[in-house]
């Protein structure tokens, strides 16, 4: 049975039947809409999801000089700690939900690099739905927005579905769309037209095929500004991206055309950990120190990464590397 995106499949609060909106739903904790849910609103996974597994870092001090710029640290002769918790990697659990936000962003990353070297370099687009196509199964809704890029030029990348939208009236209410981090053919040369403003309908461009498709099918494709970092967009959208509660592994990111599994072949590479500083890959390390350090994630005090001094003030060393399968402490 397909899942409907319409306003019928929620059972609202006797208050909401007798008013004269089209009962639009709000719900600031959960964000749950039928089988729809806001990641991260799930249930906890396990009793391990979130403790302390252990510490990764760089202790090369030799290579560590100078001052970060935006928070002032210092991190001349300093060593760089991370704290690793253990994760379930899904996205409904609420203390994994951005670990497993972060594995996928760097999967989408390698994915649309490969696509780039082919296709040309991915843009972040938004894809609004107009109200009479509510009512589609999630299914056809894919289908028709896949078909809806093509339109526009958009030939591959992978969609991200939100079915929510936040501001500080409604807080999360239910507004089914998708972010799109795609490739378009021919690039998108529409950023630095020289048009008059209103003058894209009879032109080939993208901004041309979206003005003569939006009157066509309804749709609101919108290209954003230029990216920084694809892992950093593909990141911001995940975590707050919807995924549904009656398949039992829901993807919110799926891949479609040229991007597609089918016709773009990658090759996975184990993702190495390196130090911000120096670039040196992190290792793993023993605390000898005395200090407490807090490492669950959501106890007063936690910080998943800092700067340490390699040696107490006394000459004993707070960080050393471990040997190869050793115990963790």
């Amino acid at each position: 049975m397909v899942e409907s995106l319409s306003l019928s499949n929620f059972d609202f609060p006797d208050e909401f039947e007798d008013s004269g909106s089209l009962k639009e739903f709000a719900m600031s904790k959960y964000a749950t809409f039928g089988v729809f849910q806001l990641v991260g609103n799930g249930v906890k996974t396990n009793e391990w999801c979130g403790k302390f597994s252990s510490y990764r870092g760089c202790v090369r001090v030799d290579l560590h000089k100078g001052v970060n710029l935006l928070d002032g640290t210092n991190y001349t002769g300093k060593a760089y700690i991370e704290i690793r918790s253990h994760s379930c990697h899904r996205p409904s659990c609420p203390v994994c939900y951005l670990s497993w936000a972060s594995r996928q962003a760097h999967k989408i990353e390698g994915r649309l690099a490969e696509a780039r070297k082919r296709f040309g370099k991915a843009e972040h687009v938004i894809v609004s739905l107009p109200t009479w196509d509510y009512g589609l199964g999630y299914e056809d809704l894919r289908k028709k927005v896949v078909k809806v890029l093509k339109s526009r030029g958009v030939i591959g990348g992978c969609l991200i579905f939100h079915g929510f939208r936040y501001n500080n009236v409604r807080l999360w209410y239910w507004s089914p769309h998708f972010h799109v981090l795609g490739v378009i053919k021919g690039g998108y040369g529409c950023r630095n037209c020289n048009h008059e403003r209103g003058d894209c309908r009879s032109c080939s461009g993208f901004n041309g095929r979206e003005v003569r498709g939006f009157e066509k099918d309804g749709y609101i494709v919108k290209v954003m500004g230029e990216r920084k970092t694809v892992f950093g967009t593909a990141w911001y959208q995940l975590n707050h991206s919807t995924i549904r509660t009656n398949v039992k592994r829901p993807h919110a990111c799926t891949w479609f055309g040229v991007c597609s599994y089918r016709k773009l072949k990658v090759k996975v590479e184990k993702r190495k950990s390196l130090c911000p500083i120096c670039g040196e890959e992190l290792v793993k390390l023993h605390y000898l120190g005395v200090r407490c350090i807090v490492k669950a994630k959501g106890e007063r005090g936690y910080v998943p990464s800092f700067v340490d001094d390699l040696v107490d003030d006394d000459g004993s060393p707070n960080w050393l590397e471990a040997s190869s399968g050793s115990y963790e402490y």
